[in-house]
């Protein structure tokens, strides 16, 4: 469309408004306040128009499913899974979408997530629990045969190393929380190694760095091999859990529904 015909449909629609959407200048031009207003609405009009072709499109093409989750639960939990999925939903190709933070599974037109929390914690979605946050404490064989195996809670916070995770985006569990639980005086901070990524918690632990917090959903599979000892008969169970959460505000595909059901079903590693 040439520049010539843009001016001509908008000086109609102006017309048809029956007021100025621009300020025309000798060497500029700009919105006036009703062209401000009507852009805007224009704007979001558009966006609902987009976001619903977005989902039409989804629909039509149901092979692909994508899940949000932490680093850490698509390292540990997810990825020794996947073959069993492919060999269960092989028509199914899910994408695993990591991120720092948790996203807004509707504002991201995401269909489904792992999440932590209580049922009904994610207005506008559905909620499935998985599985029931129980930790522990974790650490490598190495660990024990240089420093020997706690024999205690109590002897765990005040002679060995601990291994802290310092998550920046979402609340968890810490070591203060843990030894709490059992009326132990936690340690201080400043005598462990502090990290940020629970992926990067576990590698230390496996290098015989330290003890560290085991959420048993993601290192059971690990102890069960022996590469992680549990250092410790205390559990804690927090009474949260973690979650499929799907949006509920649009149709569920039915591949979605097939992936959440697998999800659900105690698909062993």
């Amino acid at each position: 469309m040439t520049q010539a015909a843009v001016s001509f449909a908008i000086r109609n629609l102006e017309r048809d408004l029956g007021v100025p959407l621009f300020n025309r200048r000798h060497r500029s031009i700009a919105l006036t306040e009703a062209g401000e207003r009507f852009h805007a609405d224009v704007s979001l009009g558009l966006t609902h128009i987009r976001k619903s072709a977005e989902e039409l499109k989804a629909q039509g093409s149901d092979r692909h499913v994508t899940l949000s989750a932490s680093t850490a639960f698509a390292s540990y939990w997810m990825l020794p899974r996947l073959a069993r999925l492919r060999d269960d939903l092989p028509d199914i190709d899910l994408r695993i979408q990591t991120s720092d933070r948790n996203v807004d599974l509707r504002r991201e037109g995401l269909p489904l997530g792992i999440r932590t929390g209580r049922s009904g914690d994610w207005p506008g979605c559905g909620d499935a629990l998985l599985v029931e946050e129980e930790v522990t404490a974790i650490v490598a064989p190495s660990y024990v045969e240089a420093n020997g195996m706690p024999g205690s809670v109590a002897e765990i916070a005040a002679a060995h190393r601990l291994i802290h995770l310092e998550e920046p985006f979402r609340p968890t569990l810490d070591w203060e929380d843990w030894f709490k639980a059992v009326g132990v005086a936690p340690p201080s901070r400043a005598k462990g190694l502090l990290i940020n990524d629970y992926v990067l918690v576990v590698q230390a632990v496996l290098g015989g760095q330290g003890i560290a917090l085991g959420w048993k959903h993601l290192t059971d599979p690990m102890v069960e091999q022996g590469i992680l000892i549990s250092a410790s008969n205390h559990v804690h169970r927090t009474g949260l859990g973690f979650h499929v959460v799907w949006p509920d505000d649009r149709p569920i595909t039915r591949n979605t529904v097939r992936i959440r059901d697998w999800l659900l079903s105690g698909i062993k590693p």
